[in-house]
């Protein structure tokens, strides 16, 4: 099937942002609540907005733990890259007549601040944040209001996100989900329609 609206995540999906935002939740745990997380304990935590995070640990400052969070994350952000093949990908979706859009968690001022991004910022006519949304991923709203921005039809969409709750936005929204699985992990019980390892392989599941 040909899909001419493409929903990018970001995190995890366009760029590898694992360590950073990993580490810099390790971070904040230890500083604000003393004691040492697991990396993959932290890793679970991967995509959700950081100011719904603090209630899921039973921190009672959520706007201090989502500050304090930020700052570790700008602080490591020299960890981050693109994944390979990210820009030659959109290009070709842009080049196909693609609408390119992204539904992101995280807010605003890391969206811009992010200087492995900004190169390809030029390929997406909508940018959802989570400050454009009343509720966020795993909730539908934020691939809804792609749709609502752009005028296009769920049958015509895909979202490629490396999650669960990537996969339960877009299912939600009736959107077909991508499963964007880099590290080979597998992802065993992520109900996707396709699943990719390589920007090659997302490219023969859209076009």
């Amino acid at each position: 099937m040909t899909y001419r609206n493409i929903i990018f995540d970001i995190d995890g999906t366009l760029i590898d942002t694992e360590r950073t935002g990993v580490l810099s939740l390790i971070q904040t745990v230890r500083e604000l609540l003393g004691r040492d997380m697991p990396y993959d304990e932290a890793y679970s935590y991967f995509g959700i907005p950081s100011a719904k995070v603090a209630p899921l640990m039973g921190y009672p400052g959520a706007e201090q733990f989502a500050e304090v969070w930020e700052e570790h994350f700008v602080e490591l952000m020299h960890l981050m890259k693109a994944f390979p093949g990210v820009e030659e990908m959109l290009q070709r979706l842009s080049a196909a007549g693609c609408r390119i859009g992204c539904v992101t968690s995280r807010n605003r001022y890391e969206f811009e601040k992010d200087v492995e991004l900004k190169p390809l910022l030029k390929y997406f006519e909508v940018e959802i944040c989570a400050e454009d949304t009343l509720l966020h991923k795993p909730d539908p709203e934020p691939a809804l209001e792609f749709l609502r921005r752009t005028g296009a039809e769920a049958a015509d969409t895909i979202f490629i996100g490396d999650t669960l709750h990537d996969c339960q936005c877009a299912h939600g929204a009736g959107i077909h989900f991508l499963l964007a699985d880099w590290r080979s992990r597998g992802m065993q019980g992520i109900p996707a329609e396709y699943r990719a390892e390589n920007a090659v392989e997302m490219l023969k599941a859209i076009l």
